[in-house]
């Protein structure tokens, strides 16, 4: 995909290029694709999914969209199916065409593949899953929503927007002051001020500059950066 103006950051596209129009699609399947879920086996799950839509002659209007970590790492692989809001745990390939066959042609929950409450009532919808449903995603809001190997989706939720704006519209100084004002820090234990951090590379003797990005977990079984970088590249 290539944008020819910064302007076209902020109007969603295909991966031709060309104006998105999902018109043809009734229903996506988003497949947690995190480290964790992974390690559980949902790319297996996502391979099954597919098989059973192609042999169905559903695969034109029912995607599967390998995004970044929904949250639930202990309960994996997991899934929600949109529009419905429907969030699957404890996947397996052999659950494929019953989420096919129950829920895509048949538009019934497949119940026992939901979370449930303590009494053992099944709690379908992602937004009343009692672990998701108190969380506001702020730089994890991509995550779990988006393919991330598609700068298309990520421009279509108004990623690289701010970019546009800065190198089309503000001048340097302004950007420094902003990001200062705004009170963004590093989240390391000094909590260092970015727009410190910049107006220093800024000054400094040189005509090249680096950007570095630390994507290290200082401890292996932390989804951290790691979270980010995978499920929503762009952002960073």
């Amino acid at each position: 995909m290539k944008l020819r103006a910064f302007a076209d950051a902020k109007k969603p596209k295909d991966s031709a290029g060309q104006p998105a129009d999902a018109s043809s699609v009734r229903m996506n399947i988003l497949i947690c694709a995190g480290g964790g879920c992974i390690a559980s086996g949902s790319l297996e799950v996502a391979k099954a999914i597919r098989q059973c839509l192609a042999d169905r002659g559903l695969s034109e209007t029912v995607t599967v969209v390998e995004t970044g970590c929904l949250g639930p790492c202990v309960v994996g692989p997991v899934a929600a199916v949109y529009p419905d809001g429907v969030f699957y745990q404890n996947l397996k390939p052999t659950d494929a065409a019953e989420i096919v066959d129950s829920h895509v042609v048949g538009g019934r929950v497949v119940e026992r593949l939901v979370s449930k409450t303590a009494a053992g009532l099944p709690v379908p919808s992602i937004h009343d899953n009692d672990f998701l449903k108190r969380q506001v995603k702020i730089v994890l809001r991509n995550c779990g929503v988006i393919d991330p190997l598609k700068i298309e989706e990520y421009i279509a939720r108004d990623g690289y927007a701010a970019l546009a704006k800065v190198l089309t519209e503000m001048k340097p100084d302004a950007v420094i002051d902003k990001v200062k004002r705004s009170g963004l820090r590093g989240r390391g234990g000094a909590g260092f001020s970015t727009g410190m951090k910049w107006d220093f590379t800024r000054k400094a003797k040189g005509d090249r500059k680096y950007i570095l990005c630390n994507g290290d977990e200082g401890d292996p079984g932390a989804f951290m950066d790691r979270s980010v970088l995978e499920g929503d590249p762009h952002s960073v």
